[in-house]
């Protein structure tokens, strides 16, 4: 729709700029301006569809981009058809009147020019369909397609027809083009106004005008209907144009999608502190009708308010993670330090026991060898005493054969005096050569072996593994509502001994009801652990760790199987429980015992804190549950057992 500006007779009248059109005005504006101006508007949209030529955002239609003068020169002697002011259609004219256009006019000059540089044309629309550039020095071709002038030209150079690179359209003759200045002005412009980057002229807590592609100007208003902000400029149509003034304009704000109610297309200017949502006015007349509600604003300094504590709390768990951070370091650090040192001991023994093995190697390949050496000397003797015997009896047995053939009887008789009586020779029946024994020989070795390596053991520092252990000890206290009724606990939960009666407790199916056994409060599900037990003046007692889920009516056997990994102690006689039970070395006056777990490694370990030596080790276990330390005392005695703290100059 245009509206024509001047009195009735002004020779010459200017069209007012199209900010804002329906699409049916569009379309006829579109298709009066193809007619009338072929030398001018319509050699800009030459080839160009006009569903192009309507910038929307978000679907919705925006400012037309192009400002648009008519400059009408009317007849002399024909008034206005409407009046000043008077609103001109183009639909519904017979041939003869359209041939005079709409406006009463036979002579019409179309003018356009870019409306700003916040346009909503983009580089396609002035680019070469060659080169893929801006025009430079554009043509257009009778088929209404543009392009550069040197893109065009080494086109055709390299072909036999001449055709357009768009539609094909073929020419008999090599078109001779001629620049188009109006759309080499249109493509400069855009070069300068459009394609240069800039940067946004909108301060940080500001927001940008959504219609702005140039320099960004800030926004003044946001509308709730079109979900877009706009600067000063182009909420002008929002001020002018009957249908957006209905629209709801708000202070400028981001994300208006987010702001609206997905179900009633309502701001959202509430929050329901039921179900701590935000919600628009008509939700609390649906869904939200019973729950209270507040303004935004309310409940945002409500919340703002919490956030002190929450960035108080934020500061704390990120402290926290930084000490849990270098105290892995510092883990790290040190079992660097552990290993190196561990790797160094160990080399120096295993490099002693390597010398003591070839050592001893050696001793027995000595010791085999020389008994074979003198089993040898002696068989050599025997054969050379024997050889000579022989040789002996060779020589008798010759003259024997030679006195036999003799007839002189005094040579004869004198002779065989010297030949009866037999030679001095050894009785051999009772001589034998035995191969010699390398039993004894090997074993003496092995127990040298042994007695060196027990050597070596010794100068190894003796409480070197149980220091290790010590650095995992844990605070426990006795729980008392898993204590067997006869047992007594201290007020700290550190001591426990058997009272014999049984004392009047309420019902608890944590408790023991057999045997007088006791779990700690504090249950461990993965890591180390290490406690110390005094058991001095104690001649019974059970410690070491169950599982959570352990029986505890004394239906079943203490055993690993069934959760328990114990020690058992009584009279001197010291026994790991399992089946079969696994008996172990006595250790008279055991007066403190050290359990050590790595929940992760499946190992329960025991030591003699006093002796500082290990006891027993179950390797090789399950956890599939948090284990508790567990302690027995099966002495009917005063003296307790005591969860006693670690001291590592004991």
């Amino acid at each position: 729709m245009w509206r024509l500006w001047g009195g009735r007779r002004t020779p010459l009248r200017p069209v007012t700029r199209l900010t804002t059109c329906s699409r049916a005005d569009f379309d006829a504006l579109y298709e009066e301006l193809q007619q009338l101006g072929q030398g001018g508007f319509g050699s800009v949209f030459a080839g160009c569809r006009k569903e192009d030529r309507l910038p929307t955002v978000e679907g919705r239609l925006t400012d037309f981009p192009l400002e648009v003068s008519l400059m009408l020169r009317a007849a002399e002697d024909r008034p206005d058809p409407g009046g000043p002011g008077a609103v001109v259609h183009s639909r519904n004219k017979s041939k003869k009147e359209k041939n005079k256009t709409h406006f009463g006019t036979k002579s019409l000059t179309v003018r356009t020019r870019m409306a700003c540089a916040n346009t909503s044309w983009s580089e396609e629309n002035f680019s070469c369909s060659i080169c893929l550039d801006v025009f430079n020095s554009p043509v257009t071709t009778t088929c209404g397609h543009n392009f550069c002038r040197t893109c065009i030209t080494k086109f055709w150079d390299g072909q036999v027809q001449y055709k357009c690179p768009v539609c094909n359209k073929l020419f008999n003759t090599r078109p001779d083009l001629q620049v188009n200045t109006f759309l080499s002005e249109l493509a400069a412009q855009f070069r300068t106004t459009v394609r240069v980057k800039e940067q946004p002229c909108v301060e940080p807590a500001e927001f940008p005008c959504d219609v702005c592609t140039g320099t960004q100007q800030k926004a003044v208003k946001s509308c709730l209907m079109c979900f877009t902000s706009y600067c000063q400029t182009h909420l002008e149509p929002h001020q002018r144009v009957a249908g957006l003034k209905k629209h709801r304009l708000v202070e400028p704000m981001d994300r208006l999608e987010d702001r609206m109610c997905k179900k009633h297309d309502r701001l959202l200017e509430l929050f329901c502190q039921t179900e701590q949502v935000c919600v628009c006015q008509f939700c609390t007349e649906g869904d939200h009708r019973s729950h209270p509600v507040l303004p935004l604003k309310e409940e945002y300094e409500v919340k703002t308010a919490q956030l002190g504590k929450i960035e108080a709390d934020v500061q704390q768990m990120i402290q926290e993670r930084k000490l849990k951070v270098k105290e892995i370091k510092d883990t790290v650090e040190l079992s660097n330090k552990d290993a190196d040192r561990e790797i160094a001991q160990g080399g120096q023994v295993f490099t002693a026991l390597i010398g003591c093995v070839e050592k001893g190697r050696d001793e027995f390949n000595q010791t085999v060898k020389e008994k074979l050496k003198s089993t040898v000397k002696r068989a050599e003797d025997l054969i050379k005493e024997l050889e000579q015997e022989i040789e002996d009896l060779t020589n008798r047995s010759s003259e024997v054969k030679r006195l036999s053939h003799t007839e002189d009887h005094l040579h004869f008789l004198q002779t065989f005096r010297s030949l009866k009586d037999p030679p001095p020779t050894r009785d051999w029946t009772t001589v034998e050569v035995r191969p010699p024994s390398y039993v004894r020989t090997l074993r003496r070795s092995l127990d040298q072996l042994e007695e060196t390596l027990n050597t070596e053991m010794k100068k190894l520092p003796d409480d070197a593994e149980l220091k290790w252990v010590q650095q995992y000890e844990v605070d426990v206290t006795l729980d008392p509502d898993t204590a067997h009724p006869t047992l007594i606990l201290s007020e700290d939960g550190k001591q426990v001994h058997d009272g014999i009666e049984e004392k009047e407790l309420p019902d608890n199916p944590k408790r023991f009801t057999y045997p007088a056994c006791v779990l700690t409060r504090q249950s461990f599900s993965s890591g180390r652990f290490y406690f110390e037990v005094q058991v001095k003046d104690k001649t019974a007692w059970w410690l070491g760790v169950a599982r959570e889920s352990i029986d505890r009516n004394g239906e079943t056997e203490w055993t690993p199987e069934t959760g328990h990994w114990t020690l058992d102690y009584y009279k001197d006689d010291l026994v790991f429980k399992d089946d079969p039970d696994v008996d172990l070395p006595p250790r008279a006056e055991l007066q403190k015992v050290g359990v050590f777990v790595d929940y992760d490694e499946g190992l329960v370990s025991f030591y003699d804190v006093e002796a500082r030596v290990h006891i027993y080790s179950a390797t090789g276990c399950t956890f599939t549950e948090p284990l508790y330390p567990l302690l027995y005392d099966g002495d009917v005695n005063s003296a307790p057992l005591i969860i006693s703290p670690v001291n590592q100059t004991d």
